[in-house]
This record gives structure tokens, sequence and C-alpha cells, in this order.
């Protein structure tokens, strides 16, 4: 992991916004200079984009990355732009958000501790030539291992589409847990509002969900 770039804050805790490094792809800290490359990221096949919210176009691309900064700004995530290392291209975003503190009582042993609690893994998607590579794999095992090792959280949530069954796949490839389904949980990528599938891994699940992601990449 390369040294930390920028810092926010939630509710006077401090989140880094590091860079994570795999031997694939790294994951750098969200900024306007990776927008033309997010442009030709999401320039292939729309199809592939059905049920996710993805920039297609300068403009897009440009709010996009506005609004992830907001939001980091604001301290509730940490986006990323996922490069693949062989060529220094930009092939894709992911980012963690609803990021949460819980309000722990003075005598807790978690009260006061520098990280927050809990969060999410999500707007994740990858240009149409990194599909079905070892880029979400990687880009999985270094921010959880970054959430659960570097952050301590007790627990990483996912969601996607109900009707996503392609990241229906993907997410229990990694060993998140089916938790149940979310009816109109939020506004679907074609504005309809979609139930979602949601799953989790906890702090004493990581373990095994680590062992089997670094397997995954080996093979």
């Amino acid at each position: 992991m390369r040294p930390i770039r920028r810092r926010s804050t939630l509710k006077n805790v401090t989140l880094d916004s590091p860079v994570l490094t795999g031997r694939q792809i790294r994951l750098e800290p969200l900024s306007p200079a990776h927008a033309d490359g997010l442009v030709a990221a999401s320039s292939g096949d729309s199809s592939l984009y059905q049920w996710s919210a993805v920039p297609i176009g300068r403009d897009a691309v440009l709010r996009y990355i506005e609004t992830a900064l907001a939001w980091r700004d604001a301290g509730t995530a940490v986006p990323f732009a996922t490069i693949r290392i062989a060529d220094g291209v930009v092939i894709g975003s992911t980012r963690f958000f609803d990021i949460e503190r819980f309000a722990w009582p003075a005598a807790h042993p978690r009260h006061g501790r520098e990280h927050p609690d809990v969060c999410e893994i999500g707007y994740t998607w990858l240009a149409h030539d990194a599909i079905r590579t070892a880029a979400n794999t990687e880009a999985k095992l270094l921010m959880l291992t970054h959430a659960f090792e570097g952050w301590d959280m007790l627990r990483v949530c996912l969601h996607t589409d109900a009707r996503n069954k392609r990241s229906q796949a993907a997410i229990e490839r990694i060993g998140a847990r089916f938790e149940g389904v979310l009816r109109a949980h939020r506004m679907g990528a074609d504005f309809t509002v979609r139930d979602s599938w949601r799953y989790s891994i906890l702090a004493a699940e990581w373990p095994e969900a680590k062992a089997r992601l670094a397997e995954r990449l080996q093979r």
C-alpha cells in the first residue's frame, strides 16, 4: 500500500484515502484527473451496464466524479479509480460508501476509535475488456483487506439489483453471504424503483473470504 494521499472526516473520525496496489490493478483516490480515462472506459457496449449506474460521456463522468468527491468530503465515501498496472489505463471505478460509525457508549472499547464501524462497497464498474478478468476479484481483495485489517470494520455490505444475475454470482463467488431482498430499496440504473439483493461479510468471516479471494487470484 502506498502512502495516504487524502483524508476526510466523519463525525470527528479521520478516514484515509490510500492507494491500494495489487499485482494486476491499482486503486487510486478518484480525482478529476481520471475523467478522460473514465470516459474511455465506459465508451464500450452500453448493454453491459444495464443494471449498473455507469457514467457515459464526458458530462456524465464529470458529474459522477463531482458527486463522489462531495461524498468523500462529507466523510461518507472513499472513491477510487481502477487502474490496470500493465499499461496504466483507467479501467473503471469503485468506492467505499455509506460509511458509518456507531454511537458506542463511553465505556465501550470501540468508543472514540479513529475509524468507522461498517460500510458498503459499490458503484463498481469496469471497462468491457476488463470484465471477467482478475480486476474485480483483486479490487475486492484490496478493499476488503483495507476495511477489515486497516479500519477494523465489523461488517461490509454489498447490494445489487435483483435483476442483475451476473453481479449476484460475482458477489457470491467472493464469499459474501446473502441476507435477503430489500424491496423498493433504491432507484435502478433504468430509473425504476429496484429491489436489491443484500449481501455482507462480517469480521469473523473475513479470514475465510480472504482465503477464497486469494485462491481465485492464484487460479
